[in-house]
């Protein structure tokens, strides 16, 4: 989603999990398989237990909103695309990384 300093490797993964997405979508479209990825921000959870909270308040501060995602967002976020309700999306990538995405 955005260019990460000193860390490419985790950039260039990420960036291929949309890409994957948006060829699954296109190869399963007529199937009737829908493919979609969600983009979080940094979530809140266990791996940000061990950092002091100076550093949590950095990670926190370089999202618009201010704070961590919490992973019930993402899980609300998931369900929806796992529903009825979500049937004509295939080959997004759901973005709910709190403004941090500059694309």
């Amino acid at each position: 989603k955005v260019g990460i300093r000193n860390n490419s490797p985790y950039a260039a993964d990420k960036a291929g999990v949309v890409s994957l997405t948006k060829s699954l979508a296109k190869d399963t479209a007529k199937s009737g398989v829908l493919v979609n990825c969600i983009t979080p921000g940094g979530v809140n959870t266990e791996l940000f237990d061990g950092l002091d909270e100076k550093y949590r308040q950095t990670i926190a501060d370089g999202m618009e909103l201010g704070r961590l995602l919490e992973p019930e967002e993402v899980a609300a976020m998931a369900a929806w695309l796992a529903s009825e309700d979500c049937s004509f999306s295939t080959g997004a990538a759901f973005d709910i990384s709190g403004g941090r995405a500059d694309y």
